[in-house]
Formats: structure tokens, sequence, C-alpha cells
């Protein structure tokens, strides 16, 4: 090896606490990408399906169900995020000119993905059934999700509104009916 050649294999070994510029250039150009929303747009509705993921989940959670808090917060970002990724791929084909994605996909898979979470908090026990309710909450959460993904933030606000009203109100009202059914019937059989 002639001393040209050496110089530059040693110049090319760099310690391991040295940065390479171009590599610096190439991560800092990945997160200055143009989108088609701003960040600031992007960081709403991802906190707005955090939020109202967890007014659902919190009422979940406070009823000791399987699926609470946490699993509802991440259901609805989770189905946020898989929309503006949609959006900014939907985005980037209209810009080529070709439409290669199908928007439309993106509900078929959130759905088929909730789904089958809300599957798996359904438990059937010698034929009494749980977490249906909960299920369906799951499912709603991830509608509620789609729905901050593309903005409609007061659709998933009415939906998370109505969500309250099945979930509380309802329980409040049906609870002392069903105690007075069940202890009627109770007596009866005695």
């Amino acid at each position: 090896m002639n001393s040209t050649a050496a110089r530059g294999v040693r110049a090319s070994r760099k310690k391991p606490h040295e940065s390479d510029p171009a590599m610096l250039d190439m991560l800092a150009e990945e997160f200055s990408r143009p989108t088609s929303l701003p960040i600031a747009v992007v960081v709403l509705r991802l906190v707005m399906a955090v939020l109202l993921g967890g007014v659902i989940g919190w009422e979940r959670e406070v009823h000791a169900r399987a699926a609470g808090l946490r699993t509802h917060m991440l259901i609805t970002l989770a189905a946020a995020c898989f929309t503006l990724v949609a959006m900014e791929l939907t985005e980037l084909n209209a810009n080529d000119h070709q439409q290669r994605t199908d928007p439309l996909r993106l509900i078929e898979a959130v759905t088929a993905g909730v789904a089958f979470l809300a599957a798996g908090s359904i438990v059937i026990n010698k034929g009494n059934v749980r977490g249906i309710t909960t299920g369906a909450s799951m499912w709603l959460c991830g509608a509620i999700g789609l729905c901050c993904g593309t903005g409609d933030l007061w659709l998933a606000l009415i939906a998370t509104a109505m969500a309250m009203a099945v979930l509380y109100l309802i329980r409040i009202l049906i609870t002392p009916v069903a105690q007075e059914v069940a202890e009627e019937t109770g007596e009866a059989g005695d």
C-alpha cells in the first residue's frame, strides 16, 4: 500500500464521536419534507383523537372493563394516524397526476383492525356474554380517530358526546330498572 492510499484509508476512518455532515443533512431532510398539512394541524388532530378516545376510555376504565383508558386512546390515535398517512399518500399521488391509492381502503383497514381488537374483548362464559359494549366502544373510537385524522373535529366531538350519553346516561337510567326486574324475577321464583 503506497503512502497516498494509506493516508486515504486513515482519512476515511472516523472516530465514533465525529459525525458525517452528509448523513446529518439526510436526516434533517427527512424531517423537513413538505406535507399537505401544517404540522400544527397534524398535532391538533392527533391530540383531539387522544383526548376524545380518553373520554370514552375513562368511562370504560371507571367501570373496570377489559379495554379502558389507554386502549381507547391508542385506538383513536392509531386511526387518526392512519388517516393522516392516507391523506399524505393521496396528496403525493395527486402531484403525480395518477391516483394509486384508495382512501376508502383505509376505512376498511381501520374497521377490520379495530373489529379484531373488539372481538378479543368479548367473552362468553356459560351463556353469559360480557364485553360487547366495550367492543362497540372500541369500534367507535376507531371511527372517531378517522374523523380526527380527516379534520372533521365537530363530527368527532358529536360522536364522543353521543357515546358518553349512551355509556353513562343510559347506565344511570337502566341500572335501577334492571335491578328492580331482577329482584322481582328472583322473588317470583321463590
